[in-house]
């Protein structure tokens, strides 16, 4: 198992779903946690479950602000290992009938957030000459996905943030890589199979069914999956710009 006993690990969207799973699997392994999201309740949730040592921080990653206070808090801890996994996952509805506020809300937390966190914790990391970043991305950023627009272009946007930042830091030793989960079991997916059900007239179910279909496992993954993932990769040091598809074969 991966020792990662000595580093500490900040995880965005920490407080529920797949922030905390990644937050257990880090903590399990031998990581300090940093966990960050905009919920101080579920915060300390997470944190009271977590087997290691781990702390939370109330931070909205879209605002500069947040992030720059957040940073400053933490300007005595070696943060050695970013987890950019804060997301929302928008509207379901065609474009044609997104509102701009809907679109920009999209755009502000899963790439702006992801940017901001990167600007503000990178620096450390190329001046220690190490550090690993991983940013939680999609294959709905891979293929279409119908009436999914704006989350499914801003997950492409972190995909070429993460491709073209790993070879701005790469050569001082910081590795960048992109996590790309399918569909998760868990509330957000099945919040989605519902909209999509009031969309299409059928049924939750039917959606579900429809939607795992895709897939070469025929089933989606687990959150304690993805978890074990971000572990795994951190595994591999010469891992950097890469994406790594985890999706029970969704992409097949």
């Amino acid at each position: 198992m991966t020792d990662l006993t000595g580093r500490t690990a900040l995880v965005t969207g920490g407080g529920s779903g797949l922030g905390a799973a990644i937050a257990h699997a880090l903590s399990t392994a031998g990581a300090d946690l940093v966990v960050v999201g905009r919920r101080r309740d579920a915060l300390d949730a997470v944190v009271d479950r977590l087997p290691g040592s781990a702390r939370a921080f109330v931070c909205d990653v879209a605002d500069e602000h947040s992030v720059a206070l957040l940073s400053e808090a933490l300007a005595g801890t070696e943060v050695s290992i970013l987890v950019n996994n804060a997301g929302i996952a928008g509207p379901v509805a065609a474009l044609t009938d997104i509102g701009v506020d809907e679109w920009d809300e999209v755009f502000a937390v899963n790439v702006r957030g992801t940017f901001l966190m990167c600007r503000a914790f990178l620096p450390a990391m190329v001046a220690r000459g190490a550090g690993d970043v991983v940013n939680l991305a999609s294959v709905s950023g891979k293929r279409p996905l119908a009436h999914r627009t704006p989350y499914t272009a801003s997950k492409m946007a972190v995909l070429g943030l993460t491709a073209t930042l790993a070879f701005e830091v790469g050569p001082a030793g910081v590795s960048v890589n992109t996590l790309s989960p399918g569909p998760v079991e868990g509330e957000r997916m099945a919040r989605n199979f519902r909209r999509e059900a009031e969309r299409s007239g059928g049924t939750a179910a039917e959606a579900e069914a429809a939607f795992v279909s895709r897939a070469a496992l025929g089933r989606m993954v687990t959150e304690a999956e993805v978890g074990a993932a971000v572990v795994a990769m951190l595994a591999m040091p010469g891992m950097c710009g890469a994406d790594v598809d985890l999706s029970a074969g969704m992409i097949a």
